[in-house]
C-alpha cells in the first residue's frame, strides 16, 4: 500500500473537528500520505492523487450565488475529469443532493417500500417552494396525511441555518413559515434520537438528547423556534428535551434493522460517509428515519480514524486490482465506495 496519496478537501474547521494531523498520522504508519488539498491553488502541482476525501458543501452552496466559488468548483470538477482513476468519497452528484432535503427527503419517502420487512419508514412531509404555497398547504395536510405537531426545516441542509427549525402546533401558526421548506409530521419519540453514522461497509449508532413529546394534534400552543445541534449534542440539557411525563423506556433500534438501513442508503445514495437520524415511534415502536447528513462529524464514535482508514484501503486494493482499465470511464469514481 506504499505510496499511495489520499487528498482531503476540507474546510479548516472541518480538518480541526476531525483532527486531521491524528489521522495522517495513523496512515502514514500503513504507508498511506495524507494531502491536504487548498482549493485556491492549481490541483495539478498537489497531486498526484489515489483518492480524494472532501466536504466541498460550503463551495457548492456559494456555488449558487458567488462567482469566486462556481470557479474553485469548476476547477475542481475539471481537475477530477481529467484523472478519472481518482475515486472521489464521496461523488459530487451523490454529495448535491444531500444538500437539498428536498431530494433527500423524496430518497427517504421510499425507504418503506425497499425495507418494509424491517418495519422502517419516514415521517409524511411536504416541499413547501415559495410563499404562494402556504395557500394549499392545509388541503395538502390531508392529502399527504400530515398532523399537527409539523417540524420546519429549511431547504439547504448545510451551514448554521440548516440547524434553525420550528415546531407548529396549529394552522394559525403557519405563519412562522418562511420557504423554502419542509414541513415533516412531529413524530413522539421519547426525547431520545439515534444517529447513525456510516464508514463504508461499517456503520456505528450513537445515543443523543432529542426533542420531548407533544401532544398529538392541534394546539394553540406558540411556535418554539430552537437549534437542532444546540437540542441534540452529547450534553445537551435543553428544556425541550426533559419529558413532561413518566413513560417505559423504548427498545434500542435493532441493530440488524439499522444494518439494513445502513446498506440501503449507500446503494441508494452512492456514498460511503453519512449520518442518518433515527428515532423510534413512542406508540407504534417504528424505526423512522427523519434526516440524513453529509459526512457528519463522527462524534462519539471511537473507531472513526480506523474504520475510514480500512474504508481507504480498501478501496486503494479494488483500485489496483482494477488496473488501467478502472481509468477508462466515469464510473471509476463511483465503482469503489
Amino acid at each position: 500500500m506504499s505510496g499511495r496519496r489520499v487528498g482531503f478537501c476540507l474546510s479548516e474547521k472541518k480538518r480541526r473537528r476531525m483532527n486531521l494531523d491524528a489521522f495522517a498520522g495513523l496512515c502514514a504508519d500503513h504507508g498511506v500520505e495524507v494531502v491536504e488539498i487548498d482549493l485556491s491553488q492549481p490541483l495539478a502541482s498537489q497531486g498526484p492523487f489515489d483518492v480524494i476525501v472532501h466536504k466541498l458543501s460550503d463551495v457548492i452552496v456559494e456555488a449558487e450565488h458567488d462567482s469566486q466559488s462556481q470557479q474553485l468548483l469548476a476547477n475542481f470538477q475539471s481537475y477530477v475529469s481529467a484523472h478519472p482513476s481518482i475515486v472521489l468519497l464521496d461523488p459530487l452528484p451523490a454529495m448535491t443532493q444531500l444538500l437539498d432535503r428536498f431530494a433527500s427527503y423524496r430518497i427517504m419517502s421510499k425507504l418503506h417500500n425497499s425495507l418494509r420487512d424491517w418495519r422502517i419508514c419516514s415521517p409524511p412531509y411536504l416541499e413547501i417552494h415559495s410563499a404562494s404555497d402556504m395557500s394549499s398547504v392545509q388541503q395538502a395536510m390531508v392529502t399527504q396525511d400530515l398532523s399537527f405537531p409539523l417540524i420546519c426545516k429549511t431547504r439547504v441542509a448545510h451551514g448554521s441555518l440548516s440547524h434553525e427549525m420550528a415546531l407548529i402546533f396549529s394552522a394559525g401558526s403557519l405563519a412562522d413559515v418562511h420557504p423554502p421548506c419542509v414541513l415533516q409530521s412531529f413524530v413522539n419519540h421519547g426525547a431520545i434520537l439515534h444517529k447513525v453514522f456510516v464508514v463504508g461497509d461499517r456503520h456505528f449508532c450513537v445515543e443523543r438528547p432529542s426533542l420531548k413529546n407533544f401532544p398529538s394534534g392541534p394546539c394553540d400552543r406558540k411556535t418554539i423556534f430552537f437549534n437542532s445541534h444546540e437540542v441534540s449534542k452529547p450534553e445537551s440539557s435543553s428544556h425541550l428535551t426533559a419529558l413532561d411525563e413518566q413513560m417505559p423506556c423504548l427498545p434500542p433500534p435493532s441493530s440488524k434493522a439499522v444494518a439494513a438501513l445502513a446498506r440501503e442508503l449507500r446503494v441508494q445514495l452512492g456514498m460511503a460517509l453519512f449520518g442518518v437520524d433515527v428515532i423510534i415511534n413512542i406508540r407504534t415502536h417504528t424505526l423512522t428515519v427523519i434526516d440524513i447528513n453529509i459526512f457528519p462529524g463522527y462524534e462519539g464514535v471511537p473507531q472513526f480514524f480506523s474504520s475510514l482508514l480500512s474504508h481507504i484501503e480498501s478501496v486503494l486494493e479494488k483500485q489496483t486490482a482494477a488496473g488501467p482499465q478502472a481509468a477508462c470511464g466515469p464510473s471509476a469514481q463511483t465503482a469503489s465506495l
